[in-house]
């Protein structure tokens, strides 16, 4: 049965996964109201995943391995919604030691300087049976830009392993351009090395906190 505290997440307002490695250390302002719930992103069982064109005619896929977050809200007000996140960048995977470290390095995201990135929601609408539309502003590579998830979920509420549970997805495009990451190189027969647009693909399993 489902909760009838923001009907655990969604049902009035709605909540996301979050972008996701990142998709994300996640916190979320709080209150100290009686009726504020947290769910804590489980990094075991989530996932933050990434890929990106590869010479016009393949995809890499990658991931962030290192990521944690909240979901917070307030009894039944759909306006207390509060999703963070924040994904280690040096964590990025995708199965190359000589590709990530292509990526960590100036070249890309460039994590000597900027080691982590940040999701914060600022807007959620409905946009259907279990679907969502979260706007939220994500900070990669020193730019702060708006960027919206296609959230579709959440799951009923289950207790396993000890504690309530719930899961929900979200998805993503963003341009890289738009965030100062512009390498790049011409291929002999034209076109880039690599491409501009970036989908995200973000599950989520979180964990609802224990009242203090």
């Amino acid at each position: 049965m489902e909760s009838n505290t923001i009907s655990g997440w969604f049902k009035k307002v709605g909540a996301a996964a979050i972008c996701g490695s990142a998709i994300f250390a996640i916190a979320a302002a709080t209150s100290d109201g009686a009726g504020t719930q947290t769910w804590n992103i489980d990094p075991v069982h989530s996932n933050i995943s990434f890929s990106a064109r590869h010479m016009m005619i393949s995809d890499v896929r990658g991931e962030f391995d290192k990521f944690s977050g909240t979901i917070t809200a307030n009894d039944n007000d759909p306006k207390s919604v509060e999703i963070m996140a924040t994904i280690d960048a040096t964590s990025i995977n995708t199965r190359s030691d000589k590709r990530d470290a292509d990526l960590k390095s100036p070249n890309f995201l460039d994590v000597a300087k900027y080691p982590t990135m940040t999701f914060k929601s600022t807007k959620i609408e409905q946009e259907g049976d279990s679907k969502w539309k979260v706007i939220g502003d994500l900070t990669l590579h020193g730019v702060t830009k708006p960027v919206t998830l296609e959230v579709t979920g959440p799951s009923p509420e289950i207790k396993a392993m000890g504690s309530v549970r719930r899961g929900a997805s979200a998805t993503t495009t963003i341009n890289r351009q738009d965030f100062g990451i512009s390498f790049n190189k011409t291929l002999d027969s034209g076109g880039m090395v690599v491409g501009n647009d970036v989908p995200i693909s973000i599950d989520v399993e979180a964990v609802k906190q224990a009242a203090k």
